[in-house]
């Protein structure tokens, strides 16, 4: 949805698609643009967990549960119940299910396992992003004028450009874009805090085969899972800043993330956005 500013700040029902690194700043600018309320903020990593990946992180709850005597005692007197436990506020069963791959010993996913997990994450969030605009209606028919989408750091990695043809269409892409600081924060936390995220099949292989070599190891199960996340992450965000701008460029716009961080209230965002779109 290719709008002038003008057009933009006229827009009686403004439709947004956050893009960006997760800790960017996209839930951030959701919840500051909402705050008088009359937007719907819809989240792609909730939708992937609650609808789509449900019964599969259910299954990997229950699983893990089982390895313990005392709970695969009260799941089989049916003492209790599992659920996904995704919230919108709580998206670690997600995490959980995606895993990291590497040593079974050390909390590793088998290889087979690791690349099935990732496939089955791929086709939730393609299938979350197509559902967005019978979420906009659903919204405006629940009295909302406007729409946020607040999608995954991994919408660039979908290559399906009828996806993004359909929500460049149906909102307007804005890429929340970081500096050098803000990259350095995002790895040092992940350094600190390695979690499981989706990689794209080629740069996984790829990445996979250089840590290898590069640390003379002969098959996967040798890898120590964290060490792997550590050390992937930095190229993760190399690799992926050149597909946002790049959506960005054909579909939408850009903002800087330290420019968002100075927007106290929900006009400072849309005069913000407009002032990309100019």
């Amino acid at each position: 949805m290719k709008l002038t500013a003008k057009e933009f700040r006229g827009e009686k029902n403004k439709r947004l698609t956050l893009l960006g690194m997760s800790g960017v700043g996209k839930t951030h600018l959701a919840k500051l643009i909402g705050e008088n309320g009359g937007w719907y903020h819809f989240s792609g990593d909730y939708h992937i967990g609650a609808t789509y990946l449900k019964d599969e992180i259910i299954n990997n709850i229950t699983k893990k549960m089982k390895q313990d005597p005392w709970l695969q005692n009260l799941l089989d007197n049916q003492s209790i119940s599992v659920n996904s436990q995704v919230t919108f506020d709580n998206l670690e069963p997600i995490s959980a299910f995606l895993g990291k791959v590497g040593n079974p010993e050390e909390g590793g996913l088998e290889i087979d396992e690791f690349i099935r997990r990732q496939s089955l994450f791929l086709e939730a969030e393609i299938n979350a992003m197509y559902d967005v605009p019978s979420f906009i209606k659903q919204s405006q028919q629940s009295g909302y004028d406007n729409f946020i989408n607040d999608a995954g750091g991994s919408l660039c990695e979908l290559e399906d450009k009828k996806l993004y043809q359909l929500l460049a269409k149906n909102t307007l892409i804005v890429y929340i874009k970081t500096n050098k600081e803000a990259e350095r924060v995002l790895i040092e936390r992940s350094k600190n805090q390695p979690k499981p995220v989706y990689y794209h099949p080629d740069f996984f292989a790829s990445a996979l085969q250089s840590y290898l070599e590069k640390n003379s190891l002969d098959y996967v199960a040798q890898i120590n899972p964290d060490a792997f996340v550590r050390w992937v992450f930095p190229r993760l965000v190399e690799d992926r800043l050149e597909k946002y701008q790049a959506l960005a460029d054909q579909y939408g716009c850009a903002i800087k993330s330290d420019d968002l961080y100075h927007c106290h209230s929900a006009d400072d965002v849309i005069n913000l956005i407009a002032g990309a779109l100019d």
